[in-house]
């Protein structure tokens, strides 16, 4: 090797190097290889610069990095960018150079000289780097080595960024087992609970050696009743989950008046809960959205039931404004908050507060209202202040 070699390779060796320590701290691709071509191009003349990665579940080969460089810049779309010699590698497994005719009078563009160099990795070869240069130099055996040196480079930032894929999705799977433990023992404990009301009043009421007077019997009968849908309510949370979560979930959108199914919505949880104090302002008028009516109503029903069950007591104050695109729901409670910190999670599958580890819940209500309203092609958020309330706003296209 010569000494110009050797003295490049070093600069190589030092400038690939950082940039491979570094992908780990910041893992944007598209960026740690636009750092790689800036220093790469000091070293190494090139006009065009791709980087293709195999796709082994469909034996293709696609691009994941283009940079033109050099000449013809400015004619980047109509330029040669070397999927041939690309697919080429992929079969043979080795090192591709191709050296166009030598007519002086053919447009430089037109004649590219095109070096591809497999990205292997063991006995895997994980893609192809091809390097360009129109009209010339042509490549010699000292570029070859140090263009397979920069692939070289290049495969292991590739493994990093490969490596580091795995691990956090590694990391999604242990959270998400973690979550499922979780969920498995809170909805024992859940499911636990209303059992034992009923089991226990049910037992009473059914003893033979105590005569319960009418009063007393309604008042059983009324926890009963209620402790009957709590489980019932846990359960659909549970099969809805599940649905959501396996896309078995069935949509059925149509023509809907936002304010007739809000207004029904709000008479159902006064038949429920008397005591609620429910404000509904909206614009008005208001034109009919598409939406499917049983599914959104379940969503606004679920918040004002936590806002019922986190904000004990507080008003319900619900708006309903549009646009020409939009259609924007709030439902905002004056209870107690949520701390910041919690807040970006409450729509996760099985979150629950520690602010509030005495109240029954499942961690399922609020996740399933953001996957009934992102299949609506809606987005639903929160705000919250401690001590001053929550705010869960809904924005809807009133198209799909």
């Amino acid at each position: 090797m010569s000494q110009d070699l050797v003295l490049m390779s070093e600069i190589a060796i030092e400038d690939l190097f950082a940039i491979s320590k570094n992908v780990t701290e910041t893992p944007e691709w598209k960026q740690a290889l636009d750092e790689i071509s800036r220093m790469v191009r000091r070293i190494f003349i090139f006009d065009n610069l791709v980087v293709y990665l195999a796709e082994p579940s469909r034996q293709t080969i696609e691009v994941v990095y283009a940079r033109a460089a050099g000449r013809g810049r400015s004619a980047e779309a109509d330029m040669t960018w070397g999927e041939n010699v690309a697919t080429q590698i992929l079969q043979t497994r080795q090192t591709v150079i191709t050296v166009p005719s030598t007519d002086p009078s053919t447009n430089r563009l037109e004649r590219p000289y095109i070096l591809g160099i497999p990205l292997k990795l063991g006995d895997q070869v994980l893609g192809a780097i091809i390097f360009i240069r129109f009209g010339g130099p042509e490549f010699l055996t000292n570029c070859i080595s140090l263009a397979e040196f920069i692939a070289q480079q290049i495969t292991l930032l590739i493994e990093r960024q490969n490596l580091l894929e795995q691990f956090k999705l590694m990391e999604t799977e242990r959270q998400q087992a973690r979550l499922q433990q979780d969920f498995v023992s809170t909805i024992s404990h859940e499911l636990r609970s209303p059992l034992g009301f009923i089991k226990g009043y049910t037992t009473t009421l059914l003893r033979s050696d105590t005569q319960w007077d009418q009063k007393t019997q309604q008042e059983f009968l009324t926890i009963i009743d209620q402790e009957a849908d709590h489980m019932q309510e846990l359960i659909e949370n549970l099969l809805d989950s599940a649905r959501l979560q396996s896309g078995q979930l069935r949509f059925q959108f149509q023509i809907v008046r936002l304010d007739a199914l809000m207004n029904d919505v709000i008479l159902r949880s006064r038949l429920h809960h008397p005591y609620l104090k429910i404000k509904l302002e909206l614009d008005s008028p208001l034109r009919p959205i598409i939406a499917d009516p049983v599914r959104l109503a379940q969503v606004i029903e679920n918040l004002i039931g936590n806002a019922k069950k986190y904000a004990p007591g507080s008003d319900i104050l619900i708006t309903l404004n549009q646009d020409d695109h939009t259609s924007k729901i709030t439902v905002k409670d004056f209870g107690a908050g949520i701390s910041e910190k919690y807040l970006p999670f409450i729509f996760d599958r099985f979150f629950r507060s520690p602010d509030t580890p005495n109240i029954h819940g499942s961690g399922l209500g609020l996740y399933i209202c953001r996957q009934i309203i992102q299949a609506h092609h809606g987005v639903i958020s929160a705000e919250s202040i401690v001590d001053k309330g929550t705010t869960i706003l809904i924005v809807l296209p009133n198209e799909q």
